[in-house]
């Protein structure tokens, strides 16, 4: 089994690994590069990742779910996906780009998806196994945020390279996943309504109140991290950090540790209070970049970004936790899906337009007014944690489970 979970951890690795060596700098290169974007711009590029996170259960639940063995498809999306990325890089105009970037995520985004199947089909006993395979998707992450400052692209403005580096790695992966065991469709001949695709069936959860109050804060929540994903790299280096892809690896590295301490501090803490302290890490983020500088205050801004263990792990891990406890066996698959969808398609949706209209807002010839930038989404994540404290009762798996639907 040990060479099985080798050959997994490997296309994990190289899954996020793609996705951060060219995502991280993203709003950097199209800020500071030859497409001299706007703030609004930037916001539209990232705005791939919610419209791919909106079309993906399509594609998955519609081809890899009654069609196609999910190792092919995901070979299919990765060499594809490649040639986007090469050609992303040459785009002379923002407008070019912008579509090519685009029609990427909406290849990339179910291939997230497919790497999870193919991991968990092929695993004797996942509860145990998938966590360190997933973790092997963090370091890729990581190596590449590494790789990216190592070689100085930030500070010598060729950030055209991450998207080239991404292309061959996604190449490499592409060619890989035809090696991977068969993973054929489980629901083959079967018919899938567009309500099983979409997990609308999920909303009966919604009658719980409990539940709805952690929803509505999960898509909330999704605004002021909207923030952090698009504009931390080009604060970074407008702050003049040296190698700042390299040090923004540290929030994937601290998510790695907290992940696998999970279990301790979940049954310790219990929901509510792993909740709490996730959404309560985003408002002491964004408080630490709105005050950080190169000199004195670069501690703050190391603490800012070693927070986003707690910021991910203590809310979005806990709150998949918390959705599959609260839907049951008849209901998870769906839960997990319609939550995703709510979440990063239409929370990041909305964040990501509201992030790129406060940059705009505070920045004046060139000159961006951060610490003002920052603390909106401090205010907005703040006002979250507060509503949710007040509304949010707690009930054990147990009692979560058996409310009626």
């Amino acid at each position: 089994m040990r060479p099985m979970l080798f050959r997994l951890g490997s296309m994990m690795f190289l899954e996020f690994f793609i996705w951060g060596a060219w995502f991280v700098t993203l709003g950097t290169y199209l800020g500071q590069g030859p497409l001299h974007a706007d703030g609004s711009q930037i916001a539209a590029a990232f705005l791939s990742q919610s419209i791919g996170a909106i079309i993906a259960p399509f594609v998955v639940g519609l081809i890899a779910d009654r069609y196609f063995a999910a190792q092919r498809i995901l070979g299919v999306l990765q060499v594809a996906g490649a040639a986007l990325l090469w050609w992303a890089s040459q785009a002379a105009t923002f407008p070019a780009f912008l579509t090519l970037i685009m029609v990427y995520m909406v290849l990339f985004m179910p291939t997230l998806a497919l790497v999870n199947s193919v991991a968990m089909r092929h695993m004797e006993n996942p509860e145990k196994q998938f966590p360190p395979v997933r973790v092997a998707g963090s370091v890729g992450w990581i190596v590449a945020g590494v790789l990216i400052a190592w070689l100085g692209w930030e500070h010598a403005h060729r950030l055209e390279w991450t998207f080239r580096m991404a292309a061959m790695a996604s190449l490499l992966l592409g060619l890989y996943a035809f090696t991977l065991p068969d993973t054929p469709p489980l629901k083959r001949g079967a018919n899938v309504s567009m309500s099983d695709i979409l997990g609308l069936d999920s909303l009966r959860l919604l009658k719980s109140r409990s539940y709805l109050v952690f929803f509505l804060a999960s898509v909330a929540i999704c605004i002021p991290l909207s923030f952090y994903y698009n504009f931390t790299n080009p604060f970074l280096n407008d702050l003049g950090v040296r190698g700042a892809a390299g040090l923004q690896s540290l929030g994937q590295a601290s998510e790695v540790v907290l992940m696998l301490a999970m279990p301790f501090f979940f049954t310790r803490l219990g929901v509510k209070k792993m909740l709490a302290l996730g959404m309560a890490a985003w408002v002491a983020r964004y408080v630490l970049f709105a005050y950080g500088d190169v000199n004195a205050g670069y501690a703050l801004l190391v603490g800012g970004i070693i927070l986003h263990g707690i910021c991910y792990d203590f809310f979005f891990v806990t709150g998949q936790i918390y959705t599959d406890a609260h839907a049951g066996a008849r209901f998870r698959s769906g839960a997990q899906g319609f939550i995703t969808l709510a979440t990063y398609g239409v929370g990041m949706l909305i964040g990501t337009y509201l992030s790129g209209f406060v940059v705009d807002r505070f920045t004046v010839d060139g000159v961006h007014d951060w610490r003002s930038i920052w603390m909106v989404p401090a205010s907005i994540a703040f006002a979250v944690l507060l509503v949710f404290l007040f509304l949010f009762k707690e009930r054990s798996a147990r009692a979560a489970a058996a409310e009626p639907l």
